[in-house]
């Protein structure tokens, strides 16, 4: 579904930020992308987008990130920014969710009927005709992430999804997360819940690969998180 092979990026040539990173995501996989401060993680979110261009190869779904490509890998992938208020621009929620189908060429009852459906499968029907400077944050990054859903992207990517929650709308926005069919990858410090919704964790350091496998067994890994400048996730810290 994803590939990077051999990607390396620089913002400044003798500063590289990726060196020649290459890791696959297999369709419906969940990856979480770890990293300390600068590792290079929203770098790989920029470059999937088309947003950047560096060395080597990325495909999606085979089809590699070019310019030419970007409108196809675009309709394949969905962003949910670590800031809502950068990505909900409409008055509502419904105009929000109705942007990107009516941009796809739906009709609008086929729009609608598509905004209704993910808005029960959430359980956010309620805010449907919500204006977006009235609801919570919580509320607004459920709608985030409903707005992403109503465009139908193969794949999910979610940067930093949890931060600035409070712990009841940091638990719904998990299980939604959980609950996503869609391939997922997913950067965030919130190693917890990176604990709770993925299977597989990327840790990145260096501009490097530094680790691939197993959220279980590298996020318990204390050694290896710690010479990386990253600490266990709290639930797996020992209390005094």
């Amino acid at each position: 579904m994803i590939e990077f092979q051999n990607v390396s990026f620089s913002y400044e040539k003798e500063r590289p930020v990726l060196r020649e990173v290459s890791f696959r995501i297999e369709t419906g996989e969940a990856v979480g992308l770890i990293g300390a401060n600068g590792a290079g993680k929203s770098t790989v979110m920029k470059l999937l987008l088309g947003l950047l261009s560096g060395e080597g190869k990325i495909l999606i779904d085979g089809t590699e990130v070019k310019k030419e490509n970007l409108k196809e890998i675009r309709r394949k992938l969905g962003f949910v920014l670590q800031n809502s208020d950068n990505q909900m621009f409409m008055p509502t929620v419904y105009e929000d969710m109705m942007f990107a189908p009516l941009n796809y060429m739906l009709t609008r009852e086929e729009a609608e009927a598509r905004v209704d459906a993910v808005l029960k499968e959430l359980g956010l029907t309620e805010l449907k005709h919500r204006h977006n400077h009235r609801i919570s944050g919580g509320e607004k990054r459920m709608a985030a992430i409903a707005t992403i859903l109503a465009m139908e992207p193969e794949a999910v990517l979610m940067d930093e999804p949890t931060s600035a929650l409070d712990p009841y709308n940091r638990r719904v926005v998990i299980n939604t997360i959980r609950s996503l069919r869609q391939t997922k990858l997913i950067t965030s410090h919130d190693l917890d819940m990176i604990l709770d919704t993925c299977d597989r964790v990327i840790l990145l350091s260096g501009g490097r690969v530094a680790a691939d496998g197993p959220a279980e067994v590298i996020l318990r890994d204390k050694a290896l998180l710690e010479a990386h400048r990253m600490e266990l996730p709290l639930c797996l810290q020992t209390r005094k």
